[in-house]
Protein backbone atom coordinates (compact mmCIF):
# COMPACT_ATOMS: atom_id res chain seq x y z
CA UNK A 1 0.00 0.00 0.00
CA UNK A 2 1.39 3.36 -0.78
CA UNK A 3 0.79 6.93 -0.95
CA UNK A 4 2.61 10.40 -1.25
CA UNK A 5 3.23 13.29 1.46
CA UNK A 6 6.03 15.88 0.71
CA UNK A 7 8.72 14.51 -1.32
CA UNK A 8 8.35 10.54 0.50
CA UNK A 9 6.85 7.82 -0.93
CA UNK A 10 5.19 5.54 1.75
CA UNK A 11 4.89 1.59 1.86
CA UNK A 12 3.89 -0.21 4.63
CA UNK A 13 6.71 -3.14 5.40
CA UNK A 14 7.08 -5.36 7.72
CA UNK A 15 9.90 -4.92 9.64
CA UNK A 16 12.81 -7.44 8.97
CA UNK A 17 13.63 -9.85 11.63
CA UNK A 18 16.96 -9.28 11.35
CA UNK A 19 16.65 -5.44 12.01
CA UNK A 20 18.36 -4.32 15.19
CA UNK A 21 16.03 -2.12 16.59
CA UNK A 22 17.38 0.31 19.21
CA UNK A 23 17.87 -0.76 22.73
CA UNK A 24 17.85 2.89 24.90
CA UNK A 25 16.31 2.41 28.46
CA UNK A 26 13.36 4.68 29.00
CA UNK A 27 14.12 8.48 29.73
CA UNK A 28 12.43 8.42 33.11
CA UNK A 29 11.68 6.48 35.78
CA UNK A 30 7.92 7.64 35.97
CA UNK A 31 7.09 6.78 32.14
CA UNK A 32 6.58 3.14 32.69
CA UNK A 33 4.07 3.97 35.43
CA UNK A 34 2.05 6.49 33.22
CA UNK A 35 1.64 4.27 30.34
CA UNK A 36 0.95 1.57 32.63
CA UNK A 37 -2.13 3.05 34.90
CA UNK A 38 -3.59 4.41 31.06
CA UNK A 39 -3.41 0.89 30.02
CA UNK A 40 -4.97 -0.82 33.02
CA UNK A 41 -7.97 0.89 33.88
CA UNK A 42 -9.14 0.41 30.29
CA UNK A 43 -8.56 -3.12 30.65
CA UNK A 44 -10.72 -3.48 33.99
CA UNK A 45 -13.44 -1.31 32.57
CA UNK A 46 -13.48 -3.87 29.53
CA UNK A 47 -12.47 -1.08 27.23
CA UNK A 48 -10.13 -2.99 25.33
CA UNK A 49 -11.24 -5.61 22.75
CA UNK A 50 -9.09 -8.83 22.17
CA UNK A 51 -7.41 -7.12 18.95
CA UNK A 52 -6.36 -4.05 20.29
CA UNK A 53 -2.83 -2.81 21.73
CA UNK A 54 -1.89 -0.39 24.07
CA UNK A 55 1.99 -0.25 23.36
CA UNK A 56 4.74 1.05 25.37
CA UNK A 57 7.64 2.52 23.90
CA UNK A 58 7.16 0.19 20.97
CA UNK A 59 8.50 0.58 17.53
CA UNK A 60 5.37 1.44 15.03
CA UNK A 61 6.76 1.41 11.18
CA UNK A 62 6.69 3.20 7.84
CA UNK A 63 9.50 3.17 5.19
CA UNK A 64 9.61 5.86 3.39
CA UNK A 65 11.50 6.04 0.03
CA UNK A 66 12.68 2.77 0.63
CA UNK A 67 14.27 3.83 3.84
CA UNK A 68 12.75 2.45 7.38
CA UNK A 69 11.44 5.01 9.82
CA UNK A 70 10.32 3.58 13.79
CA UNK A 71 9.16 5.94 16.35
CA UNK A 72 8.14 4.94 19.53
CA UNK A 73 5.68 7.06 21.22
CA UNK A 74 5.40 6.22 25.16
CA UNK A 75 1.95 5.49 24.62
CA UNK A 76 -0.73 4.32 22.10
CA UNK A 77 -3.72 2.96 21.00
CA UNK A 78 -4.14 0.68 18.73
CA UNK A 79 -8.21 -0.26 17.95
CA UNK A 80 -7.42 -3.55 15.71
CA UNK A 81 -5.09 -5.43 14.58
CA UNK A 82 -5.37 -8.08 11.58
CA UNK A 83 -2.76 -10.26 12.45
CA UNK A 84 -1.33 -12.70 15.30
CA UNK A 85 0.04 -11.09 18.05
CA UNK A 86 3.19 -13.28 17.53
CA UNK A 87 3.51 -11.32 13.86
CA UNK A 88 3.64 -8.09 15.97
CA UNK A 89 6.06 -8.62 18.85
CA UNK A 90 8.80 -6.85 18.18
CA UNK A 91 7.15 -3.81 16.11
CA UNK A 92 4.07 -3.07 14.39
CA UNK A 93 3.06 -1.66 11.04
CA UNK A 94 -0.08 0.29 10.37
CA UNK A 95 -2.09 -0.32 7.17
CA UNK A 96 -0.22 -3.57 6.52
CA UNK A 97 -0.68 -5.46 9.85
CA UNK A 98 -3.78 -3.17 11.49
CA UNK A 99 -5.32 0.21 12.05
CA UNK A 100 -3.43 3.33 12.35
CA UNK A 101 -3.09 3.96 15.84
CA UNK A 102 -6.09 6.33 17.33
CA UNK A 103 -3.70 8.37 19.78
CA UNK A 104 -0.08 8.28 20.60
CA UNK A 105 1.14 9.77 23.35
CA UNK A 106 4.46 11.44 24.63
CA UNK A 107 5.87 12.40 27.93
CA UNK A 108 8.45 15.06 28.24
CA UNK A 109 11.09 14.40 29.72
CA UNK A 110 14.14 16.12 28.61
CA UNK A 111 14.64 19.42 27.34
CA UNK A 112 15.44 18.84 23.14
CA UNK A 113 11.28 19.11 22.76
CA UNK A 114 11.87 16.33 20.22
CA UNK A 115 8.34 15.81 20.61
CA UNK A 116 7.65 18.84 18.58
CA UNK A 117 9.92 17.98 15.74
CA UNK A 118 8.28 19.22 12.53
CA UNK A 119 11.23 17.69 10.70
CA UNK A 120 10.88 16.37 7.02
CA UNK A 121 13.93 15.22 5.99
CA UNK A 122 14.73 11.81 6.52
CA UNK A 123 14.71 10.67 9.31
CA UNK A 124 11.69 12.86 10.12
CA UNK A 125 10.44 14.25 13.92
CA UNK A 126 8.34 12.86 15.80
CA UNK A 127 5.25 15.29 15.09
CA UNK A 128 5.88 14.94 11.19
CA UNK A 129 5.60 11.68 11.76
CA UNK A 130 2.62 11.47 13.54
CA UNK A 131 0.73 13.76 11.20
CA UNK A 132 2.05 13.25 8.12
CA UNK A 133 2.82 9.75 8.26
CA UNK A 134 0.81 8.00 9.63
CA UNK A 135 -2.00 10.32 10.40
CA UNK A 136 -2.77 9.48 13.59
CA UNK A 137 -5.99 11.36 14.69
CA UNK A 138 -4.94 12.17 17.75
CA UNK A 139 -1.66 13.18 19.61
CA UNK A 140 -1.37 13.96 23.41
CA UNK A 141 1.99 15.77 24.79
CA UNK A 142 2.22 15.48 28.65
CA UNK A 143 4.37 16.98 31.07
CA UNK A 144 4.14 14.86 34.47
CA UNK A 145 5.86 17.06 36.72
CA UNK A 146 4.64 20.69 36.00
CA UNK A 147 0.89 18.81 34.37
CA UNK A 148 0.87 20.65 31.42
CA UNK A 149 -1.29 18.64 29.02
CA UNK A 150 -1.64 19.33 25.39
CA UNK A 151 -3.97 17.77 23.06
CA UNK A 152 -3.79 18.24 19.28
CA UNK A 153 -6.47 16.66 16.65
CA UNK A 154 -5.96 16.34 13.52
CA UNK A 155 -8.64 18.16 11.58
CA UNK A 156 -9.95 18.43 7.74
CA UNK A 157 -6.27 20.84 7.04
CA UNK A 158 -4.60 17.25 7.72
CA UNK A 159 -2.48 19.41 10.31
CA UNK A 160 -2.90 19.24 14.10
CA UNK A 161 -5.17 21.61 15.88
CA UNK A 162 -4.49 22.50 19.70
CA UNK A 163 -7.81 21.56 21.49
CA UNK A 164 -9.36 22.98 24.34
CA UNK A 165 -10.84 21.16 27.23
CA UNK A 166 -13.96 21.16 27.98
CA UNK A 167 -15.74 22.47 31.53
CA UNK A 168 -14.37 19.59 33.82
CA UNK A 169 -10.35 20.18 31.53
CA UNK A 170 -11.09 17.05 29.78
CA UNK A 171 -10.71 15.72 26.43
CA UNK A 172 -13.45 14.16 24.17
CA UNK A 173 -11.38 10.98 22.12
CA UNK A 174 -14.03 10.55 20.28
CA UNK A 175 -12.58 7.25 18.54
CA UNK A 176 -12.68 5.65 22.18
CA UNK A 177 -15.64 6.85 23.22
CA UNK A 178 -14.03 8.04 26.22
CA UNK A 179 -12.84 11.31 27.83
CA UNK A 180 -8.69 11.85 28.81
CA UNK A 181 -8.23 14.25 31.43
CA UNK A 182 -5.47 14.67 34.42
CA UNK A 183 -5.75 13.41 37.46
CA UNK A 184 -4.01 13.94 40.50
CA UNK A 185 -2.69 11.53 43.37
CA UNK A 186 -0.97 8.80 45.05
CA UNK A 187 -0.13 5.24 42.77
CA UNK A 188 2.63 3.10 43.25
CA UNK A 189 4.29 5.68 46.04
CA UNK A 190 4.45 8.15 43.12
CA UNK A 191 2.60 11.05 44.67
CA UNK A 192 1.80 13.77 41.35
CA UNK A 193 -0.02 13.77 38.39
CA UNK A 194 -1.57 11.44 36.20
CA UNK A 195 -3.55 10.56 32.70
CA UNK A 196 -6.97 8.91 33.45
CA UNK A 197 -9.83 8.15 31.43
CA UNK A 198 -13.65 8.90 32.29
CA UNK A 199 -16.78 7.56 30.49
CA UNK A 200 -19.40 9.57 28.55
CA UNK A 201 -21.03 9.46 32.45
CA UNK A 202 -18.10 11.50 33.76
CA UNK A 203 -17.87 8.23 35.86
CA UNK A 204 -13.62 7.60 36.40
CA UNK A 205 -12.40 4.33 35.27
CA UNK A 206 -10.84 3.03 38.46
CA UNK A 207 -7.32 1.14 39.00
CA UNK A 208 -7.14 -2.15 40.41
CA UNK A 209 -6.09 -0.46 43.87
CA UNK A 210 -9.02 1.85 43.64
CA UNK A 211 -11.05 -1.70 43.38
CA UNK A 212 -9.33 -3.39 45.41
CA UNK A 213 -10.06 -0.39 48.28
CA UNK A 214 -13.89 -0.13 47.32
CA UNK A 215 -14.52 -4.05 47.94
CA UNK A 216 -12.35 -3.52 51.28
CA UNK A 217 -15.09 -0.69 51.81
CA UNK A 218 -18.05 -2.51 51.05
CA UNK A 219 -16.68 -5.70 53.24
CA UNK A 220 -16.05 -3.34 56.40
CA UNK A 221 -19.68 -1.48 55.66
CA UNK A 222 -21.55 -5.45 55.66
CA UNK A 223 -19.07 -6.13 59.13
CA UNK A 224 -20.60 -3.20 60.63
CA UNK A 225 -23.74 -3.72 59.24
CA UNK A 226 -23.93 -7.46 60.36
CA UNK A 227 -22.76 -5.88 64.04
CA UNK A 228 -25.20 -3.61 64.58
CA UNK A 229 -28.11 -6.01 63.56
CA UNK A 230 -26.32 -9.05 66.29
CA UNK A 231 -26.21 -5.80 68.39
CA UNK A 232 -30.03 -5.27 67.92
CA UNK A 233 -31.23 -8.77 68.08
CA UNK A 234 -29.33 -9.02 71.75
CA UNK A 235 -31.08 -5.76 72.64
CA UNK A 236 -34.64 -7.52 71.66
CA UNK A 237 -33.56 -10.47 73.69
CA UNK A 238 -32.81 -8.97 76.75
CA UNK A 239 -36.03 -6.73 76.21
CA UNK A 240 -37.90 -10.00 76.10
CA UNK A 241 -36.50 -11.37 79.08
CA UNK A 242 -36.78 -8.64 81.07
CA UNK A 243 -40.66 -9.00 80.35
CA UNK A 244 -40.27 -12.71 81.49
CA UNK A 245 -40.63 -13.89 78.00
CA UNK A 246 -37.99 -16.30 76.71
CA UNK A 247 -37.04 -15.21 73.31
CA UNK A 248 -37.00 -18.12 70.73
CA UNK A 249 -33.86 -19.19 69.42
Amino acid sequence: MTALTQDYQITWEKLPDDYKLPDDPVDNINQPALAAALTESLQLSGKISVNALTPTNYGICATLNGRMVIKAPDWAYIPNIRVEREEVKRSYTPQLQGEIPVIVMEFISDTQETEYSIKATYPPGKWFFYERILKVPNYIIFEPDSGSFEMYRLKNTEQYILQEPDENKRYWIAEMNLYLGMWQGTRENRPGKWLRWWDEQGNLLPWGSELAQQERERAEQERQRAEQERQRAERLAAQLRAAGIEPED
